[in-house]
């Protein structure tokens, strides 16, 4: 080791008193609780920083009193400087503010001129709406000015009894002959204008007599009608059952009349939506007014729908006869109301009332309004009803039903098990029998998956190629473990397929477990 090294290593750090110790201590602590009393994080305020240093600095100038001169310098070129970046900051911020200020003084005048457009615009129409006023103003002072002459003219012999009679003479006003012909002209006129005003005029008693006539009169109409509808039907039923029994004495008569009647009915000439013989064989004629229960039926739908009573309107279109209400016009009838604070969302107690229903239907719900429904569900974190639907209800399954679930059970990790059998379901209903199988193995049942494998014989070996290949959650590595579970659950067949296709795959081969030990990379380093 050289001279120099040893007395590197030898140089110790310089020795320091207790009191610059404790000076030294005690300006460390006043930076602190200042620091922490002004509330500056970290980095702090910059002025406040400043004034907390700058106290430090002249008790440090105080206290060592053989440098205090030159300090005092520095200090002083320092907090010139400060103030100098402080001006310089003010000075900035002024002009920038100046600088937007003439910036925006071209928009602000554009828009002082679009304002003024708008605000003359709005006075012109102002006028024209005033003068219009004021022109329908005169016309009602003119009309009311002439109604006032007329009635002033009108009422002329009332104002004033005592004036001459008009038309007469003062000769005969004092002649009887005269008076009593001038009496004749009056009462006749008198009588005309009665006879006017009651052509013209219906006392209230009167209008309430018609409005009564009226009414029974009504009645008797409907009653006419009804009577009419029924002798109709009625015609109608004795006809058909007149034809029936006509064709069936010229028959054999073999069987009764009334399985001859049914095997009609099972013909395409006699066989309606409901069939017109059952329903025409019926004692009850009211189902001829089907179209009007209908029609009600849809009115009430409405006025509920108005009226806010959203849970009664569901369940009266779920009961609806024929499911008139139950389709995608109804569904956004309930999607247009949305949804309201402290109530339960009205599409979804649409689709509850209508799937609690369908099991009494003969017919399931339609795919259509099935995807409606599950989605409906899915939207509303109602999982536990849509599980509900699939396995329990009558609804009509599609392949989009079955991708929804699937997608929600990617979305929500905690319930993808439950999605998954419940999208498997859908895509077995449907016959997408990859789809279903996909399901089954992100499921881990792999056994379940090759029995399905076996169960349909849609699946053939060049499916199960295909499916291998574009596979992309199980690589070609990972096949050799599904043809080893195959083997050891006695599907040798399908074993025996998989690994034949995995042979016959360019750059792969068989690594048997004598062979653990080969060393793959070997190749590499010759």
């Amino acid at each position: 080791m050289s001279v120099q090294e040893i007395n590197k290593h030898a140089v110790l750090p310089p020795i320091i008193s207790r009191s610059d110790k404790e000076f030294l201590e005690s300006m460390q602590r006043y930076i602190i609780t200042e620091t922490e009393r002004v509330g500056c994080n970290e980095e702090g305020l910059a002025d406040e920083y400043y004034i907390i240093y700058r106290n430090v600095f002249d008790k440090v100038i105080e206290y060592v009193t053989a440098y205090k001169s030159i300090l005092t310098s520095i200090k002083k070129e320092y907090d010139y400087f400060i103030e100098t970046i402080k001006e310089s900051q003010k000075t900035a911020f002024c002009l920038h503010g100046k600088l937007k200020a003439l910036a925006a003084e071209p928009i602000a005048l554009v828009y002082h001129r679009k304002r003024t457009i708008q605000l003359e615009a709005k006075m012109r129409v102002i006028e024209n709406n005033s003068s219009q006023i004021q022109l329908q103003i005169d016309q009602m002072k003119q009309l009311r000015a002439e109604y006032d002459a007329k009635e002033a003219k009108y009422h002329t012999f009332s104002k004033d009894p005592s004036k001459p009679i008009p038309g007469m003479t003062l000769q005969e006003s004092v002649s009887l002959d005269a008076l009593t012909k001038y009496l004749k002209h009056l009462e006749d006129k008198y009588a005309e204008i009665k006879q006017v005003m009651l052509k013209k005029y219906v006392p209230v008693q009167r209008k309430a007599d018609l409005d009564e006539e009226m009414m029974v009169t009504l009645k008797r109409r409907d009653l006419a009608e009804n009577l009419n509808k029924e002798l109709q039907f009625r015609h109608q039923r004795l006809q058909i059952i007149s034809n029936a029994l006509t064709s069936w004495v010229k028959s054999d008569m073999s069987s009764s009349f009334q399985d001859f009647v049914e095997q009609i009915q099972k013909t395409k000439d006699l066989h309606g939506d409901q069939g017109i013989i059952e329903e025409l064989l019926e004692d009850d004629p009211g189902k001829a007014k089907e179209a009007e229960i209908l029609l009600s039926y849809i009115e009430r739908f409405n006025e509920l729908m108005l009226l806010g009573e959203y849970e009664k309107a569901a369940c009266f279109a779920a009961h609806s006869p024929r499911r008139i209400l139950q389709n995608i016009g109804t569904v956004n009838k309930f999607k247009a109301v949305g949804k309201i604070r402290g109530k339960p969302f009205p599409l979804l107690l649409f689709f509850e009332a209508i799937f609690s229903t369908s099991h009494a239907c003969r017919r399931p719900i339609d795919a259509e309004l099935t995807l409606e429904g599950i989605q409906c569900g899915l939207s509303e974190k109602r999982l536990d009803l849509v599980i509900n639907w699939v396995t329990q209800e009558r609804l009509t399954f599609s392949e989009e039903a079955g991708d929804v679930i699937y997608d929600y059970g990617e979305q929500d990790t905690y319930n993808k098990a439950k999605c998954l059998a419940l999208a498997q379901m859908i895509y077995t209903e449907c016959g997408l029998h990859k789809k279903a199988l996909l399901c089954l193995c992100k499921q881990g049942q792999i056994h379940g998956a090759m029995e399905y494998i076996q169960q349909f014989k849609d699946f053939t070996s060049g499916i199960v190629e295909h499916l291998m290949i574009n596979d992309p959650f199980c690589s070609l590595e990972n096949w050799q473990e599904v043809a080893n579970i195959c083997l050891q659950n006695g599907f040798d067949k399908l074993s025996r397929d998989i690994m034949s296709i995995l042979r016959s795959q360019a750059g792969v081969t068989e690594i048997s477990q004598e062979d653990d030990t080969v060393n793959l990379m070997e190749h590499v380093f010759w």
